[in-house]
């Protein structure tokens, strides 16, 4: 190894007055070497990926497992050992386990249901909608719209009373933080979400209702893998896409020239949405282990090295993306790295595709004169989370 990145800080780093823009270092290290070595918080010496390439080709190759207790843990500050996946949450294991319950869930997210759920989607985003117009102005998009959206929806899907919804969004940020996190920290919520989904299993159990998870107890699954596989499903879909669509309204809203051309095109609006899901990149950096020695890009990986991925700076590399620092509405920016790629591509990627392309045209339609409330570089950017993410955008509109 020659040089060695030790500033895995900046794979989640976010400048106030340029909130989409990569750190520069990033950017030559992509430029220079796409797969540089690197020094993990807790000393450990693997790479990192910042080319679009080289990214693909780690979260799509055999060799690289994405078991939690064999990975060395980018998060700065993160110098513990992460532990074993707990029962259903099958992101954190390879073949043939995770095969088991991709094949069982994949049934449960395809393009189909989706279309079918559209007009629980359209009801939930009209709801939400003529909330926002109720409130007085300056008002918080990510606290009356963003947040509130995929919550509704990914609770209904499985089933989940209203009445607890914002207690599941407490526990889900506590098991998202960055600042002072342990895996000890992880494990509580992770277990006190799944204590609760057990008694719900069980009440789906005694009394199916039109949804995922009475659906998932007609399966082989476990009560334990059931409640964890519902605890997984509730952190993805009441976090990321939340995110996703406050900081697309935000790109936009600073980039009025895309925003005006996307309002004289509607026929824009869905590749639009994959634009904005490549160039918002709220993932910071996710990581692979290798367990066997392999050759990626010309460098030699050894078993048991970790790689941790950037996904930002692959999707904005200029070799896949021309201009790919820049907002162009009208790109088409298909297989960009924003669900990750491989056997661990989201799940709920068509869900999350439903939702942004119905709530986001259906905002700027409602507001024609939407607009930032605050400057750029006052709006709250959060820095405890493992991802780019708003604490609140304060919008504000005429009429």
């Amino acid at each position: 190894m020659t040089e060695l990145f030790t500033q895995p800080e900046l794979l989640f780093r976010s400048f106030p007055d340029r909130p989409f823009q990569l750190p520069a270092e990033l950017t030559r290290l992509r430029e220079e070497r796409p797969l540089t070595p690197m020094r993990f918080p807790d000393g450990h010496e693997g790479w990192l990926a910042t080319g679009y390439d080289e990214a693909r080709a780690v979260l799509g190759h055999h060799a690289f497992s994405n078991r939690y207790e064999l990975m060395h843990v980018p998060l700065p500050g993160f110098s513990g050992e992460m532990p074993p996946a707990q029962p259903g949450d099958f992101l954190g294991l390879d073949a043939p386990e995770h095969t088991r319950f991709r094949r069982l869930l994949a049934g449960k997210f395809t393009a189909r249901r989706m279309r079918l759920l559209a007009e629980q989607v359209d009801r939930i985003t009209e709801s939400r909608l003529a909330a926002l117009a109720r409130l007085p102005r300056p008002a918080d998009l990510m606290e009356a719209y963003a947040r509130p959206i995929p919550a509704l929806v990914i609770c209904e899907l499985l089933g989940v009373p209203s009445a607890d919804r914002e207690w599941f969004r407490r526990v889900v940020d506590g098991m998202l933080a960055r600042d002072g996190v342990t895996a000890d920290d992880i494990t509580a919520n992770w277990s006190s979400l799944t204590e609760y989904l057990r008694e719900l299993v069980r009440a789906k159990q005694a009394n199916p209702t039109d949804d995922v998870l009475s659906e998932l107890t007609t399966s082989d699954l476990t009560e334990d893998e059931l409640a964890g596989v519902g605890a997984f499903l509730l952190g993805a879909g009441l976090h990321t896409t939340a995110t996703v669509l406050g900081m697309s309204t935000f790109a936009l809203l600073i980039n009025p020239g895309q925003l005006a051309v996307l309002r004289a095109d509607p026929g824009l609006n869905d590749r639009a949405v994959e634009e904005l899901l490549r160039y918002t990149g709220i993932g910071g950096g996710s990581a692979r282990v290798a367990v066997e020695d392999v050759e990626i890009g010309g460098q030699l990986i050894r078993a048991g090295q970790t790689v941790a991925i950037s996904p930002n700076a692959a999707n904005r590399d200029p070799r896949r993306f021309a201009d790919g620092d820049g907002l162009d509405v009208t790109r088409d920016a298909s297989g960009h790295l924003s669900f990750a790629h491989g056997v661990h591509q989201c799940l709920g990627q068509h869900l999350a595709r439903l939702e942004l392309r119905t709530a986001l045209p259906a905002l700027l339609n409602r507001f024609p004169t939407l607009e930032l409330a605050i400057p750029v570089h006052e709006v709250p950017l959060r820095t405890e989370a493992n991802m780019y993410d708003l604490e609140r955008l304060p919008v504000t509109w005429q009429g």
